[in-house]
């Protein structure tokens, strides 16, 4: 592509002044990792929380790179054409939309939104829509899965540069991709068009990137300021800032379709049943009963999201009730492991809220005693520890705090933290072991018939740290004690 094509598009978009370049120079390709470059590729230096990219300049251009975007004043130091703009990473955003020549056009293109609930959403979503015979692209937290295939990730929403890569090459008919509050303010989704957002719902996470709660509220607002002009938010109003963003919404003419308890709702969660799980969704044309595998009330929010989306879309409604029947779960999200007669847990839960639902769904399922393993990551929201802490005191029988990952903080300080949060409620249900294996395996051993552990902050995600036993997540752990007591 002729870079005074993408230059144009930058100066439209970022409303630049005029760029004086070289009408001859190509462009074959797009980096923002300076270990991807090559010849005659464009070079978009990002300033990351961890590493600038404005350092990987020169070593960019020795690689064969033609031009080089940042937003320092570089121009006399690289050697190459190089345009400054005021940020770099909405940049990569323009530049990958249009040399992958906007990828996303032809598609149906959904984004889901929330502290807690996006990834089953997801896959609920995808499930249904490829039970109508459509094929259905997810990039998300777990994994992404575009044309059938699964691709790792990193974060929960990649890069602007990595979705236009995958859409380009998507031929699926639907595209759901969970918008995090990091992506938006990171102009990771810049430039998509969105027929369908979601709000699940906001609690209390992220406070150490986002201000306050009203700050990290506005960032997922975003989303719905990047629907289509006919796009349709639905929204769980039954959560408080969901109502907020149903207010502020319908006041700005858009189509907004809500979900909640309460008589009103566009989609009713008209009655749920614990065991079996049961739910009763009322809409404008009827009733739909569904008979699921998922336990807790967060998960019939969940469904009856996915729900509303796809009978929006258009989709019959029976057919989607016998496709969120037939979904079994997804891997890290409430996965039930059998232990003899003990049920354990793994679940992804790393917020006050999600932890309050987690430990509730095993409360009504019946567990007899409900034992909590948890920990916090180092360098992370520190201001919602205390109230996980008084969550898991309140509800469990017992609980023990261990190390999650330590990022830049030492196991040391990490583990002097543990001790003060469970000293500080002062009872006998807690206690600390920073071996997060060893953590497990005494809830094993505290453990009774019909008891039920619950191992939450992780869910499907590998271990960081290296601990005593030779597992590399917690539903490897867990698996590795039920085959020692399945040998005796």
């Amino acid at each position: 592509m002729k870079l005074q094509d993408l230059v144009y598009e930058l100066e439209t978009r970022m409303k630049l002044t005029t760029i004086n370049i070289d009408e001859d120079i190509t462009v074959e390709g797009l980096a923002d990792n300076s270990r991807e470059v090559k010849e005659n590729y464009l070079f978009v230096a990002v300033k990351g929380f961890d590493k600038d990219g404005h350092s990987y300049i020169n070593q960019a251009v020795r690689d064969g790179v033609s031009v080089v975007i940042g937003e320092e004043d570089l121009a006399d130091e690289v050697g190459v054409p190089y345009i400054k703009v005021p940020n770099s990473r909405r940049a990569l955003g323009i530049l990958s939309n249009k040399f992958y020549h906007f990828p996303a056009k032809d598609k149906w293109l959904i984004g889901i939104t929330g502290t807690n609930g996006k990834t089953t959403t997801s896959y609920l979503l995808k499930e249904i829509i490829e039970s109508s015979g459509k094929s259905c692209a997810v990039i998300g937290s777990i994994q992404n899965i575009v044309n059938g295939r699964v691709y790792p990730t990193q974060n929960t929403t990649p890069s602007s540069l990595k979705i236009n890569q995958m859409l380009a090459i998507s031929t699926d008919d639907v595209v759901i991709i969970e918008v995090t509050s990091h992506a938006l303010t990171q102009y990771r989704v810049e430039g998509l068009a969105f027929d369908m957002a979601l709000f699940t719902n906001l609690s209390h996470d992220h406070l150490d990137y986002h201000s306050s709660m009203e700050e990290y509220f506005e960032a997922k607002r975003r989303l719905f300021h990047m629907l289509k002009k006919e796009g349709k938010a639905v929204i769980n109003t039954d959560d408080s800032w969901g109502a907020h963003l149903e207010r502020l919404l319908k006041d700005e003419g858009k189509p907004v379709f809500t979900v909640g308890k309460e008589e009103g709702r566009d989609f009713q969660i008209a009655q749920t049943e614990a065991n079996p799980p049961k739910l009763l969704i009322k809409d404008k044309n009827g009733e739909t009963t569904i008979y699921s595998n998922m336990s807790g009330m967060h998960n019939m929010y969940n469904m009856t999201m996915s729900f509303a989306a796809a009978a929006l879309v258009g989709l019959d409604k029976a057919l989607i009730g016998e496709a969120i029947e037939k979904f079994e779960g997804v891997k890290g999200r409430f996965q039930m492991i059998k232990i003899d007669e003990v049920t354990a847990v793994v679940d992804y839960a790393h917020t006050p809220d999600a932890i309050y639902h987690c430990l509730n769904t095993a409360r009504q399922a019946g567990a007899r005693k409900i034992i909590h393993v948890f920990g916090f990551r180092g360098d992370r929201d520190s201001t919602k520890r205390r109230e996980m802490v008084a969550i898991t005191s309140e509800i469990s029988d017992h609980y023990i705090l261990t190390f999650d990952d330590l990022n830049s903080v030492s196991g040391e300080e990490m583990g002097e933290v543990l001790r003060q949060l469970q000293d500080m409620h002062g009872n006998e249900k807690g206690k600390v072991i920073t071996d997060r294996t060893l953590a497990i395996r005494e809830a094993i051993e505290l453990a009774d018939d019909g008891d039920w552990i619950l191992v939450t902050g992780k869910g499907n995600e590998s271990y960081q740290l290296n601990y005593s036993l030779p597992t590399d997540s917690d539903e490897e752990t867990l698996h590795y004690f039920a085959l020692e007591q399945s040998r005796g």
